[in-house]
């Protein structure tokens, strides 16, 4: 007795992976523009955690402490604040960032902010 119905869910989840990062991808081009970053560059690794440095007016030389473990949560938690203050949000919007991004990045990118910056 064949039974494929395995490869069939396997399949099912691959395309619906592939439809989440394709949604993100659109997500995160769009906040990238909306603060004045090539779009593309969210497709590129390391240069998109450098763009996301330079959103949140934070040095590049933080991408270094992206790399130790641990010290890159804290880092990440910092940079996610930063990106909501960037975009006028205050800290609670950058705690649901943080916990829901899921929910929060696509708020960003398709709602009314606009990237006002941080002057440091």
């Amino acid at each position: 007795m064949d039974y494929d119905g395995g490869a069939g869910i396997g399949a099912g989840l691959i395309i619906l992976y592939l439809i989440i990062a394709v949604f993100y991808i659109i997500v995160m081009w769009k906040v990238f523009v909306k603060a004045g970053k090539p779009g593309w560059g969210c497709l590129i690794p390391i240069y998109n955690i450098i763009l996301m440095l330079e959103i949140a007016a934070r040095p590049g030389w933080w991408f270094i402490l992206m790399l130790i473990p641990v010290v890159n949560l804290v880092i990440w938690i910092i940079v996610t604040l930063d990106i909501a203050k960037a975009f006028g949000k205050d800290s609670g919007f950058g705690i649901g960032l943080i916990l829901l991004g899921f929910i929060f990045y696509p708020i960003l990118a398709f709602g009314s902010a606009q990237y006002v910056g941080i002057k440091r």
